[in-house]
């Protein structure tokens, strides 16, 4: 039997999910996410995005987009903030925008198992590699290496692990003899862009259930999307 929906109600387009977008860099798919919520009137909407580095380029389309953002640091040379210190003031800055998905977007820190017990199956990320193969921070880097043919990217449940949560939905992606990081980045990110909004709006419209027997999208039978 199915547990309540991911997202803990079944949002639309006059009542939208409120999501924070967590970034720690450029912030490209925080800004194709937003537009595509704005341009297709999605059943989700960004409505604070979260950094843990004030020179993240993220911060500043956000800024251009209207969207509220809250810098946490991790303090600096003469006090360094604790793990549980940060993540505190992380969830209170969340508190104030109602803030009910979390959303990862390129953002490099693992959340600890203290902050997810607050946020039980309610943060999400996007990982561009076909988990569990090549899992961590240097995904382009690992496919190439390894001479895989296919890569793509997947967005999956945020568990205690790296990337090893459980998986939503993935979308592969051809890698060519000529690939370098950026050229393989690239054609991976487009593919991002298209598919976070899509399963974001099924957990909205309430149809990801995290049952005993693992995770269940209503509706969608094949979550590999070609």
């Amino acid at each position: 039997m199915a547990s309540d929906p991911i997202g803990g109600r079944t949002a639309s387009t006059d009542a939208p999910l409120r999501c924070a977008v967590f970034v720690s860099g450029s912030g490209s798919g925080m800004e194709a996410l937003v537009l595509a919520q704005r341009n297709r009137e999605l059943p989700h909407e960004t409505v604070v995005v979260v950094s843990n580095q004030s020179a993240a380029q993220g911060l500043e389309r956000a800024e251009r987009l209207g969207v509220p953002t809250v810098v946490v640091e991790h303090g600096d040379n003469e006090h360094r903030l604790t793990r549980e210190e940060h993540e505190l003031r992380v969830l209170a800055a969340l508190e104030a925008y109602d803030v009910e998905l979390i959303v990862l977007s390129g953002y490099m820190r693992l959340l600890s198992p203290t902050f997810l017990k607050r946020w039980p199956h309610r943060v999400v990320n996007i990982h561009p590699s076909l988990l569990p193969h090549f899992p961590g921070a240097h995904a382009h880097r690992d496919v190439l290496q390894s001479g895989a043919s296919v890569s793509g990217c997947t967005v999956h449940m945020v568990d205690e692990g790296m990337d090893s949560g459980a998986r939503l939905a993935q979308c592969p992606v051809p890698v060519f003899s000529d690939d370098t990081e950026a050229t393989l980045a690239a054609r991976v990110k487009v593919e991002e862009h298209r598919l976070y909004p899509d399963v974001l709006t099924w957990i909205a419209e309430g149809r990801v259930h995290l049952t005993e027997h693992g995770l269940e999208v209503e509706g969608v039978e094949d979550r590999l999307v070609h």
